[in-house]
This record gives structure tokens, sequence and C-alpha cells, in this order.
């Protein structure tokens, strides 16, 4: 392919200023800009109600319902948090602190209705962690709830309204089992420790790091319970309190997330060539979280290979590349596992590890000999996983055009020569046959995330351009344009419930841009639109 035209310099710089923004948030918010949980908030609601803020986050529970009566995202995505919002009101309701807010009796009935004909009818759970443990803890707590208002009579909740469904509890009978064996805890069950309920406070098995249990509000607030009880763990009521202090009252699904964020955001910027200097602090600290069995996304968390890659590559490409050896540690033959003793299996991760070991091995020849025989054998497992219409679907994100960006990115600059070529051309005949009648591109309605995703592969892809391509780029970046200026970014990534990662998203659609610059061999100006601000920096 012939080199593209310089870009133009002005619309360059003003996406080079929204990155330099976006770099300062980062450093001015180090524990990373994430949006509200319905779950994690309606856990911390249920468990801690004696923290500043209770009002404000039963206010955001009662605000964010659904007209259908649930909470959530689209389909099965809706269940968890419904389950723990009404649990919530419930408890809150049957409690004996601070009066409640009027309507919270209104919202948890309309809550039971549809969760009982969600649980009835089998509706099927998405990929989220621990929805196989959260889901029978939240049923028995909320049956318990109604069993109470039943023996006192209290009408809001003894005529109309059902028990909800008994629903499969074999796992999280093994986990109490296990819990309650005395043997040590797995690091990854603390993420979702609340799912213990009364277990969970103050179980000895338990150290927090920098205050936070598994790097989750909700199950920080299940240990530590009371915090009047004798030696509660001061740095954990000071990790709880600045959980809450961002969002006034609400809270996020896993905080801080300093490193997933930094690591995604410049991996992003600096794949698709926007010109930034991050400050020395910032990388610095990205380099020291590099460890021996390499990066976790946040404190109290197992290393995973997803993180470890991401920040490997981002180090790599700012200039400062690491020993990607920590990667073998999620070897497993086949594939690379996210962490030890993963369900499942993940095509992000492995793109993401293409990625990092591609880079190495294409710079130092130490790295191609350790790490050839590994390029071909990923790249060959990605094109397997290709879903029969061209697309790839992942476990950390709801989105199939995430995941479809994350491999073929991978596959078409760091797989072996003759690899992933024709998974490509399908990739980039999916996105053109699935671009919307308005230019955009999303699973459930257009968003400025999967357009920047879509826009990332057919700007970014080095082989020759497939049918429809050129009109699907222009059409998507004055899509990218009008749904950038709209607001907020809809959640579209995995914890216990959907959630953004603002500025990682943010970095995504300023990467879009980035590549529109300077692919104007693909691009006409009447194609690109100016950037419009959005104030990254609160």
């Amino acid at each position: 392919m012939t080199t593209a035209p310089a870009a133009d310099t002005r619309d360059e710089s003003e996406v080079a200023a929204s990155a330099r923004e976006l770099l300062a948030a980062m450093v001015f918010e180090p524990a990373g800009r994430v949006t509200p949980s319905v779950y994690e908030t309606g856990r911390v609601v249920a468990d801690v109600p004696w923290l500043a803020g209770h009002d404000r986050r039963l206010r955001y529970l009662l605000d964010a319902q659904r007209p259908d009566g649930g909470w959530g995202g689209a389909g099965g995505y809706a269940v968890v948090p419904t389950l723990s919002a009404v649990e919530a009101l419930l408890g809150t309701l049957r409690g004996t602190h601070a009066p409640a807010p009027s309507g919270l009796a209104v919202a948890a009935s309309r809550g039971l209705g549809v969760l009982v004909g969600w649980l009835s009818g089998g509706v099927p759970l998405p990929d989220t962690p621990a929805a196989d443990l959260i889901v029978p803890a939240l049923v028995e707590r909320i049956n318990d709830h109604l069993t109470a208002f039943a023996v006192r009579d209290d009408r809001r909740f003894a005529d109309g309204v059902r028990a909800l469904p008994g629903v499969d509890r074999r796992r999280l009978n093994a986990v109490h089992a296990l819990v309650g064996s005395g043997r040590p805890v797995p690091q990854k069950l603390l993420h979702a420790f609340e799912v213990l309920g009364p277990v969970a406070r103050g179980h000895a098995g338990v150290s927090p790091v920098a205050g936070a249990v598994g790097a989750s509000p909700a199950a920080t607030a299940a240990w530590i319970g009371d915090p009047a009880t004798p030696g509660a763990d001061p740095e954990a009521l000071a990790y709880l309190r600045a959980a809450v202090g961002p969002l006034r009252g609400p809270v996020p699904c896993c905080t801080p997330i300093t490193a997933f964020e930094r690591a995604w955001a410049l991996s992003s910027l600096a794949r698709a060539g926007v010109s930034v200097r991050p400050a020395p602090k910032l990388v610095a600290e990205l380099t020291a979280a590099l460890g021996p069995q390499g990066t976790s996304t946040g404190p109290g968390l197992p290393a995973d290979a997803d993180t470890t890659s991401v920040t490997l590559y981002a180090l790599a490409r700012l200039g400062h590349p690491a020993d990607p050896a920590s990667l073998l540690h999620f070897d497993v033959g086949s594939h690379f596992c996210t962490w030890q003793g993963e369900d499942g299996r993940s095509v992000t991760t492995n793109a993401h590890v293409l990625e990092a070991l591609g880079w190495h091995a294409r710079h130092t020849s130490a790295a191609a000999s350790r790490y050839g025989g590994r390029l071909a054998a990923l790249a060959g497992w990605l094109s397997d996983e290709q879903q029969p219409d061209g697309s790839w679907a992942d476990r950390w994100h709801a989105s199939p055009y995430y995941a479809t960006s994350c491999v073929v990115i991978a596959l078409d600059r760091y797989a072996p020569a003759g690899a992933g070529g024709a998974a490509v051309d399908r990739a980039v005949d999916w996105l053109v046959a699935t671009q919307r009648a308005d230019g955009a591109w999303g699973r459930w309605a257009g968003t400025a995330e999967e357009t920047a995703y879509a826009l990332h592969v057919l700007l970014g892809v080095r082989r020759p351009a497939r049918p429809g391509a050129a009109e699907a780029i222009g059409r998507g970046l004055r899509a990218l344009t009008e749904l950038d200026g709209q607001g907020e970014y809809p959640p579209l990534w995995h914890d216990k419930d959907l959630y953004t990662p603002v500025l990682i998203v943010r970095a995504a659609v300023l990467a879009a841009r980035q590549l529109a610059m300077t692919r104007s061999d693909l691009v006409s100006d009447l194609e690109r639109a100016p950037l419009r601000p959005r104030g990254v920096v609160s």
C-alpha cells in the first residue's frame, strides 16, 4: 500500500490537544474514571448503610430504575443489577436505620415483578464475573426479606408478590464450603466476596490491599461490616470513603483502575499515532505496576494476562519496553488464560498478548527466537475463534465490535506472514454489512465507542480495501462526530454489571479521529468533521 498523504495539521493538533487533556485527567484522577454501578451501589446500601452518601445512593437506585421495573442493560444484563437494587430497597425498608425516602416500596415491588418473570422464564445470563454466585446469593436474601415482611404482616409485600423461584446454587454452596474449611481464600473470589453474606464480615483469611478487598466497594463493605466493631480496619474505611467521593454517593464496580485505565488509553493513542508525551510520573507508575507475575487491574486482584499485555505494549510504544516474560505464566498451550484457573477463555486477552509479544519479537532478535512459535499458534487460535459471520465475541465486553477490533488489529500487525489475512477480510466484510443506516455501529444502538472500534479496523488494516469499505468509512466518521457530541458513553464493559471506563473510551474515539487524519488516501476533507471538545478534566 502506498504511503498516506500528510494529515491536516489543524485537525491533528485538535486531536493531540484533546489527548493531552486526557493524560492530564489520568494524572489528576489516579484512581481512574468509571461510571457508577447499580449492582455495586446496591450492595453498599445493603451492607454499610452508615457510610456517608447513603441517601444519595438510595436516590440513585430510584432514579436508575427502568420503565419496565428493572435496572441495568438489555436482556440478561438486567438480572444482576435488578437483584441487587431490589434486595437493597427491601433491606432498607426492613431495617431499623434512618427513614427511607418515599417510593422505595413501589420500586421494590415493580422490580420483584420483573424478576419473577425473568427467573421463571430462564432468561440467559451473560458471562459476567461471578453471576453464577451473585444470583443465588441475592435470591436467598430477597426471599428472606419477603418472609420477614409476611411474618410481620407488612401489607406492602405480603399480598401479590411471590417469592423468587429457586436457582442453581451448587457453585455458591461449594464456595461456602471452601471458605468454611479454613483453606486459603482464592484471590479471584475476593472481587465478589460479598456473595458470602454474613460469613464475609471480618473473615480472617482476607487481608485488604491498600484498604480494598478485591478492588471492589461491595466486597470491602461486606468484609468490614460495622465500623463501630473494635478493630475495624482504618484503611478499609478510608477506601470506602474514597470510593464514594468521585460520584458523591453511588460507587463503581472496580476501583481503583489505575494501571488498566492508563495502559488501555495510552496504547490506543500510541497505536493510532497520536503525538503525546505522558508525564514521567505516569510512565514510571505504569512501569512500577509490572511485577514478576504481571500486572493486575486493581489492588487485591490477581495479576492477569490482559492488563499485563496491554501495559507491556503501551510502555513499548512509549519507548520504555520491558521484558514480556511474565506473560508466560498465563500460557496454557493452546492459548493464554486471563488468570490462572480461569473458567472459559478470552479472545481479547489473547489478541493483546499477540500484540505485546509481537512487538517485542519484531524489535529484538532474542524475542523473535523465543516467541516466534507462540505468535503463529496464537494467530491460528484467534482465527479459529472467529464467528461464522466474521465477528468475534468476548467475555470482557458486551459488544462484538470491541472484540473484533482487538483481534483484527493484532492479526493484521503481528500475525506471521500469511496468517490471519482471510480472517481479517471476513471481519471487514462483516463491519461493512452491519453498519447502521445512520452510519454508526452498535450492538443495541449506534454508539461513539463501537463506531470508533469499527473505524479502527477500516482505517487501520493494511490489506487491500474490501468492497464498500471506503463508503462505510465516510459515513462512519460523520456518525462518530455526531455521536461523540451527544454526551456520556453508554456502559458496555463487563464487570459484575455493565460499566464505562470513561477515559479509555475517550481515547478510543480520539484514536479513530487520528486514524482519519493520517489516512487521507481513504478519507476526504468533506468526510472529516471538527473534533468536538468534551471537557475531559472535571
